[in-house]
């Protein structure tokens, strides 16, 4: 059906005129106007939605990564079902008009946990990413052997929708500037995709990134936001790369990302149009990074390493046209309007924001006894491993999430006694128990030194958190763990018990609810500190509409609805103070189970709230 289909168009072409300065489609000039959408942050049942909301908004395109460690978590294991279905992704852009930009990478930045790349690449100890090391180049092969084939039916010339491929993602930012690598990258990609297959980079607006970033056979385009004054000489250092050809920028930020701790991200709506309207009309192709942002659920955030470790929240509403929940915003009009200047605008209305619901207040009990080192059984079936020193997570193939570390005092501290983590090896956050109390914690780059008392033979107890790997730089070999000795005073603490918590396997097949109907223990309310589980049900009413949990007074910690990730809540931190809660997710008609690590302290009331709307920056009025 694909090839009858395809044969009544007869030949499609999409290719670069250098003589006219433009891209070519079907042998006519073409300009597209796109949006980022990443499939991977939004649920796969809203992907229509938020399609069509892009091409009702003046979209002819989108572009998307793909991310590596999203389709192959362990090393040979591909997934590309439900969520993660790239190519029925591509199937409705197709179906709904949308022509599609590829970013396959390896590396694609993204604010993406190690930007797409999988941890256990890290398994090798001296692996230098994203360079044509031996190991790294295999890695690399191995996947694209698996991804491209899937992607060449898809080209635009073969019946689909890919008009072109980006190769790696800026990396004229990175410090290897290993023109071997991205050799072999464009001779991987032309050997799967064929070698009319429109190749291109994307770099920043300096020269020393457009020099490492770019390549001959692969059309270098640039990228830059509202900050830069003045187009023309972003477009000009782009010429000096491509003396002919299209005017091209591949990322015009829309928005931008948010750390823990950061002021929620605002551009201006009216700096956004404006800058877009004076590219379109000088012929320039322009994507918009990002029109939709979506949500970083589970542990996909990445984290940012200037200075100092920062990790991203988990919303990625980047102040995007469309919201998190894929509402349009007053951002999206605005574009619109200046979209039809250039372009006929689809007719009809644009499809609505969805239906949302304040479901309300729901008190939280402790699961059992709560405490996480009780619950080990449960958490991590295998029992520990035994090790004389701390092994990280990539050495116990634990990737994400979290790991408890276990030992003896080997005497008795009766008065403070510093715990340091010496070389900052604390990777990324500690909670520490003694003899099950809770001690404080060490925090990468921020705390190294704690103190603690207690007996020889007291057991402490170390939950490490993976915070999310760097995503952007020279930091991105993130290795996770406990990566250094912990010194307690003059001692090395050694004889490590090391549990590798498999929490999201036990909450996706029921756990603690399916426990607790066997045994239901007494309900134990109240405050707690240091690492506790909570649990409690949102009642049914009828509906399952979006809706957005706050967890008022709770301080750090992980969310699950009915067995899904929602991610991390910090509200101390800030700023995003909701969690995205997409209504599919919820049952109207049976109990929905919530699932709350707490990390270090619960609040007195022990209750969330279900409001109607996100509440994204630490400033904004309360509930």
């Amino acid at each position: 059906d694909f090839w009858c289909w395809f044969s009544v168009f007869g030949a499609r072409s999409f290719s670069i005129d250098y003589k006219n300065n433009c891209f070519e489609k079907d042998g006519k000039p073409f300009q597209y106007i796109s949006g980022s959408m990443h499939y991977s942050r939004v649920p796969h049942y809203y992907w229509k939605d938020r399609l069509q909301k892009m091409y009702m908004a003046g979209l002819n395109a989108i572009q998307t990564y793909v991310p590596w460690n999203f389709h192959e978590e362990q090393q040979g294991v591909y997934n590309f079902s439900g969520h993660r279905d790239l190519e029925h992704f591509l199937d409705l852009a197709n179906q709904t008009g949308l022509l599609v930009i590829l970013r396959p990478g390896p590396y694609i930045c993204a604010e993406w946990e190690m930007g797409g790349l999988p941890a256990w690449l890290l398994q090798k100890p001296n692996i230098v990413l994203r360079s044509a090391d031996t190991d790294y180049l295999g890695a690399v092969n191995s996947w694209m052997a698996v991804l491209l084939p899937k992607m060449k039916r898809w080209l635009y010339t073969n019946g689909g929708n890919i008009i072109s491929v980006q190769v790696e993602n800026e990396y004229g930012s990175y410090y290897a500037c290993d023109y071997n690598y991205m050799r072999h990258l464009r001779t991987l990609f032309q050997l799967f995709l064929g070698e009319n297959t429109v190749l291109f980079t994307t770099d920043g607006n300096t020269d020393k990134e457009m020099t490492c970033g770019s390549l001959e056979g692969m059309y270098a385009t640039i990228d830059f936001g509202t900050g830069e004054r003045r187009i023309s000489q972003a477009f000009s250092r782009q010429r000096r790369f491509e003396p002919r050809g299209p005017l091209v920028n591949s990322e015009f930020y829309t928005g931008w990302l948010d750390h823990w701790g950061d002021q929620h991200a605002e551009v201006d709506t009216q700096k956004v149009s404006t800058m877009l309207g004076e590219m379109l009309s000088m012929g320039a192709s322009v994507n918009m990074y990002m029109f939709e942002g979506g949500t970083n659920f589970g542990y996909w955030n990445g984290a940012d390493h200037d200075n100092r470790f920062r990790s991203v929240v988990t919303s990625y509403d980047y102040n995007a046209p469309l919201s998190e929940a894929g509402d349009p915003t007053e951002k999206l009009l605005t574009i619109q309007d200046t979209i039809r200047k250039f372009r006929e605008i689809p007719e009809g209305p644009m499809p609505p924001a969805s239906s949302k619901m304040a479901y309300g207040f729901v008190t939280l009990t402790m699961v059992g006894v709560g405490e996480l080192n009780r619950l080990l059984d449960t958490l991590c079936p295998q029992g520990p491993v035994k090790s004389q020193y701390p092994l990280s997570f990539e050495e116990m193939k634990q990737f994400y999430g979290f790991m408890l570390y276990r030992t003896k005092l080997p005497r008795d501290l009766p008065e403070n006694t510093a715990l340091i983590s010496p070389l900052n090896g604390v990777r990324d956050r500690a909670y520490v128990s003694v003899n099950g109390v809770f001690q404080g914690i060490l925090e990468r780059d921020v705390t190294l030194v704690m103190n603690i008392t207690g007996k020889q033979g007291d057991q402490i107890d170390v939950l490490v958190e993976n915070m999310g790997r760097v995503n952007f730089g020279s930091k991105i070999n993130d290795r996770k763990g406990l990566l250094t000795h912990l010194i307690l005073g003059m001692d090395v603490l050694k004889d490590w018990l090391i549990f590798p918590l498999n929490i999201d396997e036990a909450i996706a097949s029921g756990w603690p609810q399916s426990g607790m109907r066997r045994s239901t223990p007494t309900p134990i309310r109240g405050p707690s500190t240091g690492p506790v589980f909570y649990q409690g049900t949102l009642a049914p009413n009828g509906l399952a509409w979006d809706t957005f949990l706050r967890l008022t007074d709770w301080t750090k910690g992980q969310v699950w609805i009915n067995g899904v990730n929602l991610g991390r809540y910090w509200p101390k931190r800030g700023p995003q103070q909701t969690l995205y809660v997409p209504g599919p997710l919820l049952s109207p008609t049976q109990p929905n189970n919530i699932t709350v690590l707490e990390l270090e302290g619960a609040p007195p009331h022990t209750r969330v709230v279900f409001l109607d709307r996100p509440q994204l920056s630490s400033t904004a009025s309360g509930t």
